[in-house]
């Protein structure tokens, strides 16, 4: 029996920990940031203020994970994120390709709760940091609402990735909240106090048809008048979800402080929103629909952001600068939204787009007066232009890995963030990462301890692309499209394409590449063909006198012309794609960017590939060939396609695709990782949206390591992820590996960016 305590003497249960890291925050980028961290082999006590994981991406919330990818609407080729964000990503389209937001909980629940180094707090919120000195935090003090529980948590290093910083900010640790002025960083897309200097919150809805009449009572609260929401006339019954995005509120409010407000204005319009499309009977489609799900939590965009040595601008976004001390990226456009919202005549969004993704510096992630404190998330180190593109899901959870190998290491060493800066030591947190899955544009990592750097490579078969067979559909040419392929520095091969004409016309071929290695966008025109084409069908020559100044990619595009239609292959290859000049409203790509003169953004086309089971290359033929699959790929320490394919891929015909390494003395292996193609143009988005595939069809499905007696050592089935990391329970003493590839998931040559032995 418990015995009653006096009622001068009760007090919370507490509990006492200590551990190496505290994350406070269980977003997308505190769950990355825990699993790395733990993985590396540090203690981590994940302390999320909610009862699922996720943040914004949960089933509290329900927006898109996206990042660098853009819905595939930009010209970011093979940019979604790696690491343990795609390896979430990966799963979840395995498990869950319709896109259901509670199974998606469970998955984040799964990856958190198989790692023995976490300790996750659910439901449990910091409310108190304690300080050893002025510039260093002992520890936090947080309460469970559903335990009646306190916890003292104490640790050497913490990560705040808690959205509003509650951490950092009784830290003491220096912060904005609202916009840089133009003259600060001289950022010309810096917004005006008429604009708004803060992005608001939404909050989402679900519906579903009952198959029967339904009816609907808004609640004496709803927003009486739809007109008062400037964008009414948008609205329809088939969105739903984030669909809904700009339904958005606050920016002009304080967006911590003010939070349970914005959200009570924020149910007002949805449930208004749902009466218009209900009862206006403008949408008798929704006769039989009804509400089946209202959030009740606001997904947040903007209100922190904490200085670290370096502040991220917008000129590294437009001019992709480069930094020693890389070691995350984006890719998102620059997204800045008028601080009234929905409430507002301005258009919902200003989205200007890079060429390519850009770096983030390791500088962004820490505080630089709080010596032992990282940031991870959308309050990371960033102008307000600069955070209209950071904030994004993807590109925090690639950032909030970093903070957690970078936590490890300082563990390691018995460091402060800030000391990782050191050339050793910033090679190791780069190189450590890069093990992971994590890319980091234009930075190629060479890793010393990797024992594949001594052995001979070879394979039993090296792809050369020499034809695409013409057996697809034909492709109208409505919008001009184009055959992406990577050369050589040098003379363009000659190539031919089939087409299908109408009537006598003139086909226009344009053969581009990008001004630098480091993006995919056509801005260099190398030559113009015109090609008189006579009516039916035909095969066209087309012959390029011109030379390709430094290796990469090409676009050889087919200008528009509803005469023509070329045919399409089923053949689908790792690293090869046709890209179209389309339009993707929803990004706000139009064909082209054609920003205003005084804004600092670059104006080019939009080349982008279409979704599959859609988007197949081009029935196609090159005599001389593309040789650029070698076997030798596997050590170049890119583990995708940039300027380059980076990856070993067998001929086609190749029965038995196997990779032999040999040295020659024996070796002792104790780690061998391997990274597959799991098509990183791909974007995953995990709600809303539904994917034909539950595994990426140039992905390897099962593969089998042998050992110089042929022994298998290792067998993997039913391989989806990009990374298979193997851990061997007995170290093998042996001076050759081969590694057998038994198959993809869609048919395709088999293949490996890399392969790593320690």
């Amino acid at each position: 029996m418990m015995k009653e305590q006096g009622s001068e003497g009760r007090q919370l249960k507490t509990l006492r920990y200590e551990t190496d890291l505290i994350v406070t925050g269980g977003g997308l980028a505190g769950v990355c940031c825990a699993i790395t961290a733990a993985r590396a082999g540090i203690k981590v006590i994940l302390v999320q203020d909610r009862p699922v994981l996720g943040g914004n991406s949960s089933s509290e919330v329900r927006l898109w994970v996206l990042g660098a990818t853009s819905h595939m609407g930009n010209n970011n080729r093979w940019a979604r994120e790696g690491g343990v964000v795609d390896e979430i990503m990966t799963e979840n389209i395995w498990r869950n390709p319709d896109g259901n937001p509670l199974i998606y909980d469970t998955i984040l629940l799964e990856k958190v709760t198989s790692e023995p180094n976490i300790s996750l707090l659910l439901n449990t919120a910091v409310f108190e940091v304690k300080k050893r000195s002025a510039d260093t935090i002992e520890g936090v003090m947080a309460f469970c609402s559903q335990n009646s529980t306190l916890y003292e948590l104490n640790a050497p290093l913490f990560c705040d990735a808690s959205g509003d910083g509650i951490v950092a900010f009784l830290a003491g640790a220096a912060f904005r909240m609202g916009a840089e002025s133009e003259g600060e960083f001289g950022e010309q897309f810096a917004p005006t106090a008429e604009y708004g200097e803060l992005l608001g919150h939404s909050l989402y809805f679900y519906t579903k048809d009952t198959g029967r009449p339904t009816t609907f009572v808004p609640p004496a609260y709803a927003l009486k008048d739809i007109t008062a929401i400037p964008r009414y006339r948008r609205i329809n019954s088939q969105d739903q979800g984030c669909q809904f995005w700009w339904i958005e509120y606050g920016g002009r409010l304080d967006t911590v402080h003010d939070t349970e407000t914005i959200k009570w204005e924020l149910w007002k319009v949805v449930y208004g929103i749902w009466n218009h499309i209900k009862n206006s009977g403008l949408f008798p489609e929704a006769d039989t629909m009804t509400l089946e799900w209202v959030g009740q939590i606001p997904g947040k965009r903007e209100s922190r952001r904490f200085e670290g040595d370096y502040m991220l601008r917008q000129q590294d976004i437009v001019l992709q600068n480069t930094h020693a001390d890389a070691v995350a990226y984006g890719g998102w456009s620059i997204d800045l939204h008028p601080a009234d919202g929905i409430f507002s005549e301005k258009p919902a969004c200003n989205q200007w787009h890079s060429k390519g993704v850009y770096q983030i510096p390791y500088r962004c992630l820490y505080s630089h007066n709080v010596s032992n404190l990282f940031l991870a998330g959308r309050i990371i180190s960033a102008s307000h232009v600069a955070f209209g593109s950071s904030r994004v899901m993807g590109t925090s959870a690639c950032g909030a890995q970093a903070v957690g190998m970078a936590a490890a290491l300082c563990r390691a060493h018995n460091m402060h963030p800030r000391d990782l800066l050191q050339e050793e030591r910033l090679k190791e947190l780069q190189t450590a990462l890069t093990r992971t899955g994590q890319y980091i544009p234009q930075l190629n990592v060479y890793d010393e301890q990797d024992l594949v750097h001594d052995a001979v490579i070879t394979a039993s078969s090296e792809y050369v692309l020499r034809s695409l067979k013409a057996d697809g559909d034909y492709i109208s040419l409505d919008a001009s499209m184009a055959q992406l392929l990577p050369l050589k520095a040098g003379h363009i091969p000659p190539l031919t394409v089939y087409a299908d004409v109408k009537e006598a016309t003139v086909l226009q071929v344009s053969l581009r590449t990008s001004s630098r290695q480091s993006h995919h966008t056509p801005d260099v025109i190398l030559q113009e063909l015109s090609l008189p084409l006579k009516p039916g069908q035909q095969a066209v020559f087309v012959s390029l006198d011109t030379f390709l100044p430094e290796d990469h990619y090409v676009f050889v595009c087919f200008m528009q012309n509803e005469n023509i239609r070329l045919r399409s292959s089923s053949d689908r290859v790792s690293g090869i794609l046709t890209v179209f000049n389309k339009t993707n409203p929803a990004v706000s790509n139009y064909g082209a960017q054609t920003p205003p003169e005084d804004i600092g953004v670059e104006a080019f086309e939009f080349w982008c590939p279409e979704r599959r089971p859609a988007g197949k290359n081009l029935a196609i033929d090159i005599p001389g060939g593309i040789a650029l699959f070698s076997a030798a790929n596997v050590r170049n320490g890119i583990n995708r396609p940039t300027f380059q394919p980076n990856i070993w891929l067998a001929d086609s015909t190749d029965s038995d695709p196997r990779l032999t390494l040999n040295w020659p003395e024996k070796k002792t292996i104790r780690e061998i990782e391997l990274v597959f193609d799991t098509d990183f143009d791909h974007p995953m988005e995990n709600v809303i949206y539904h994917h034909p595939e539950r595994a990426m069809p140039f992905c390897v499905n099962a593969f089998v390591i042998c050992n110089d007696r042929n022994e298998a050592i290792i067998r993997v089935d039913d391989n989806h992820h990009s990374l298979q990391r193997i851990v061997l329970p007995e170290p093998v003493i042996t001076s050759k590996l081969t590694i057998h590839l038994k198959g993809t998931h869609g048919n395709t040559p088999a293949g490996l960016f890399a392969v790593r032995c320690y």
